[in-house]
């Protein structure tokens, strides 16, 4: 029998959500999201900051104090930022906010207190918990919440299984409603023994981009505070959180025991015309970047994470479940698709009942440690392994990239064979460790007797009509292990080895635009006068906006510094975002010559193709000519804007790698201007020989 509290539906969660209607198809009219809240009156306002300056102190004392575990100082500075944003910008958004804003200051002062006094008693406690990390990207604290269990094993002595919950849309889910939320409700689903990991994602974004970072980071802050299982840790969500589920189920599969996505939508074009109602008329490039996250194309990769999805009967977001059922139909599997009778937006108890018991049974199991047959399915080399298998080169990126390695006993003079199928790549690694090879060498020895074998390869191109090449290498090490590089040379040979040194897209600098900010990045502003008024005028407005936008939908605060203070260590370790164009900006003046688009006083240049720099600017990214390993972006935040924001599938890439923008349309809510071309750059980052216009 289900309990009261696994009956429980929080608001933020699993709230109705349905399509809103013609009036946000409208890209020239748009509501503000997060919307503007509510005014706080003079004397609370005036009670909270002088809550929250108390806090600063006290975090202030933390940091000077010798004795305290400052490690934790940003499960406290979690409180702090969430008031002081909430009053800085304007949301709170109704009046009973201003309680959980007081209480959410008391908390943080009672951690405050614990740390000063040597005893952070909240490590230690059980059940629900919110606490914090400093992100990479922009090293802003990031919250998240955790269920811990009962008997969870304070000793770290026995692992436990753990279940990421990914929240719903939520326009008003600001920082202050998110903690209060964690600190008081245990959610959809708290299985018992396990430890229920609740991320923030950054806000209403389907935990994409910096969203999905969040999400990686959040789990390994967790990881780092308590011992949980990696054999056993799963994704579940429900509606914007099941999107997120089918994504991280798909671009992530070996990472977890199992999948349970419900509702949502797993692509964007079919979704936006039946649950939406939109007519869609895509650039080319807009169609190709869908590729990234419409997870139907990625469906062979729920080959290695057990799916148990669930939809409302009457739920329209139930098209969802239905494309990706579609979808594997195609690779010959079936979809576990659990539906609820008569169920809207919501769970029944008995669906939510099997569910549960269809997990619990997959994670007595948990990940299988060795495995038959590997399949990775890409478009891009941001997601390029599974399991022992490493894509380190595509021949062409956003087009559908397939590697697939199994394992066979050859009876013949050939003995063990790796079979390994790879289309449209062209480098590619194995890197079995111990008990992850089928073929391991106590297995080998047994098989065969006195007559040891190399392990041999044969690779196929599906792309060529090659037969199968056959490559004898070293068997296994001692410890079972195995490993293997091989890339593909201009004749369509493979060999064994990297590819050989050069500027080309690897995993991490493969693009388009809004891979940058997935990392860590600082927007340099230009201290100098552009060589034209209309470049500089709008170059100025893009990043105001830029700043503004990146707080207001991705929850923190962008670095920007001046072109005359970036330093040594920002080029190691940042994306650099250059604002201006080569005469204002004095790093973009230093590295411009080496990039594959070329731009002065006269003319935007891409190959034969030119635009008049009066009314002109470049977008851009590429390598950073000061240090390869790193990105530089020019003139651009994340590339969807406000119109994207009123539905999580529009939130996909709207610029390919490079665009020039024609300055006499003004800025709106889709694009920074009237695009006069965008296209992709080559494998090597360079030009291609057509361009989209």
């Amino acid at each position: 029998m289900l309990s009261l509290r696994c009956l429980t539906i929080s608001l933020f969660l699993l709230s109705p959500v349905f399509a809103d209607g013609p009036q946000d198809n409208i890209p020239d009219k748009v509501r503000r999201i997060p919307a503007q809240g509510i005014t706080v009156p003079a004397e609370k306002e005036q009670e909270l900051r002088s809550k929250l300056n108390q806090l600063q102190t006290q975090i202030a004392s933390v940091q000077q104090h010798k004795q305290a575990d400052r490690a934790l100082l940003p499960d406290v500075m979690i409180f702090e930022r969430a008031v002081r944003c909430a009053l800085d910008y304007n949301e709170f958004f109704a009046e009973n906010e201003f309680g959980k804003a007081d209480g959410l200051l008391d908390e943080g002062l009672a951690r405050c207190a614990q740390l000063l006094a040597g005893d952070p008693q909240w490590t230690r406690q059980t059940g629900l918990i919110v606490r914090g990390y400093i992100s990479r990207i922009d090293r802003t604290v990031q919250p998240y919440g955790v269920v811990i269990p009962d008997d969870y094993d304070t000793h770290h002595t026995v692992p436990s299984r753990c279940d990421l919950w990914f929240h719903g849309r939520g326009e008003k889910l600001s920082e202050v409603n998110f903690l209060w939320d964690r600190m008081k409700n245990r959610g959809r689903f708290a299985p018992d023994h396990t430890i229920v990991l609740h991320p923030y994602g950054r806000y209403s974004n389907a935990f994409k981009f910096a969203g999905e970072i969040d999400v990686l980071e959040a789990l390994d802050d967790v990881r780092s505070r308590y011992r949980i299982d990696d054999e056993r840790t799963s994704v579940r969500g429900f509606s914007m959180g099941g999107a997120a589920c089918w994504q991280f189920a798909t671009h992530y599969a070996d990472r977890w025991f199992a999948a349970n996505p419900g509702a949502g939508f797993s692509e964007t074009p079919r979704f936006l015309d039946v649950f939406q109602k939109e007519t869609l008329n895509p650039q080319p490039w807009e169609k190709t970047l869908w590729n990234l996250y419409d997870c139907d194309k990625w469906s062979g990769n729920l080959l290695h994470c057990p799916t148990v999805a669930y939809s409302g009967e009457n739920d329209p977001q139930k098209q969802a479940a239905d494309v990706m059922e579609e979808a594997l139909a195609e690779r010959g599997m079936r979809l576990r698709h659990l539906i609820g009778p008569g169920m809207g937006h919501t769970y029944d108890p008995v669906s939510a009942a099997a569910v549960d018991a269809a997990l619990a049974d997959l994670a007595i199991t948990g990940r299988p440690r060795s495995v038959p047959l590997i399949h990775l399915t890409t478009y891009s080399l941001r997601y390029n392994r599974m399991r022992s298998a490493t894509i380190d080169g595509l021949t062409e990126h956003w087009k559908p990239a397939e590697l697939r390695v199994s394992c066979e006993l050859q009876t013949s003079d050939r003995g063990p064979v790796l079979r390994v199928s790879a289309r449209n790549i062209n480098a590619f690694r194995l890197n079995f460790k111990s008990g992850e090879l089928p073929l391991s060498a106590a297995v080998l020895q047994n098989l065969l007797g006195n007559k040891p074998r190399p392990i041999q390869v044969s690779i196929a191109s599906p792309d060529s009509d090659r037969a199968p090449q056959w490559l004898p290498l070293q068997g296994p090490f001692s410890d079972g292990g195995f490993e293997l590089q091989v890339h593909q040379r201009e004749n369509g040979q493979w060999h064994a080895g990297p590819k050989p040194a050069g500027l080309r897209k690897t995993h991490g600098l493969q693009g388009p635009i809004d891979d940058a900010f997935m990392d860590s990045f600082v927007f340099v502003r230009p201290t100098g006068k552009a060589a034209h008024d209309a470049v500089g005028k709008w170059a100025n407005a893009e990043l105001e906006r830029a700043v503004e936008h990146w707080r207001r939908h991705f929850r923190g605060d962008a670095r920007v510094v001046d072109d005359t203070d970036v330093t040594p260590e920002m080029i190691s370790d940042c994306n650099l975002v250059l604002w201006g164009d080569p005469y204002s900006n004095s790093v973009l003046g230093k590295i411009g010559a080496r990039l594959p688009i070329q731009w002065d006083d006269t003319a935007v240049s891409a190959g034969a193709q030119s635009w008049d720099a009066s009314g002109h600017a470049l977008i851009m990214i590429a390598p950073n000519p000061l240090n390869p390993d790193r990105y530089v972006v020019l003139n651009s935040s994340f590339t969807f804007r406000d119109y994207a924001y009123l539905n999580n599938a529009r939130q996909v890439p709207m610029l390919p790698d490079w665009a020039v923008i024609d300055l006499s349309t003004a800025p709106g809510n889709v694009w920074p201007g009237k695009v006069a071309a965008a296209d992709f750059f080559n494998e090597e980052w360079q030009l291609k020989t057509t361009t989209n216009p």
